[in-house]
């Protein structure tokens, strides 16, 4: 896991819904490349020619609220969200983030202090985050070492093939 992100802010406001992340039509579609094309449709259709690998979602408060569908943290990280950093958190979706390997970090009072295209750099391990374009630190709650650990391996499948095999030799 690529500890520190450096990337540009995509910010969206509360109450980011699950079917804005991924839309609902699309739920058939089961390969990732096919996944990827609709992230974040629902609340801004141009994000994917716009966005890069390591780029940031910002989000203010209940971000990935609404249904529990898994599509919506996949196709943030087959877009390759360096990171998704919110006020708050929808507690599926951030199950489902930290179980695929995309870091969620809890950032109170983002929404004022990041507008769209500032570069951001954080340390996933650390918590350490800044604005580089206003140069300003950001508020970012730690994760638990299990966070880390999940993170780290890439998922909590990756994680668990890897205790299997440690206890089967």
């Amino acid at each position: 896991m690529k500890t520190i992100m450096e990337g540009k802010a995509f910010v969206f406001g509360n109450n980011l819904d699950t079917d804005q992340i991924y839309p609902g039509q699309y739920l058939e579609l089961a390969r990732t490349a096919d996944i990827k094309e609709h992230a974040m449709e629902g609340a801004d259709p141009g994000l994917v020619a716009l966005f890069q690998p390591g780029d940031i979602i910002v989000g203010g408060t209940n971000f990935g609220c609404g249904s529990s569908r898994e599509h919506a943290a996949i196709a943030l990280k087959a877009i390759g969200a360096g990171a998704i950093l919110a006020e708050s958190f929808a507690r599926i979706f951030y199950r489902n983030a930290v179980n695929l390997g995309v870091p969620v970090l809890v950032s109170p009072g983002i929404s004022n202090l990041v507008k769209q295209d500032d570069i951001l750099k954080i340390n996933i391990e650390t918590g350490e985050a800044q604005n580089l374009s206003s140069k300003k630190d950001l508020d970012v709650q730690s994760l638990s070492d299990y966070v880390l650990d999940i993170l780290r391996r890439g998922g909590i499948k990756p994680l668990v093939k890897r205790q299997l095999r440690e206890q089967q030799n």
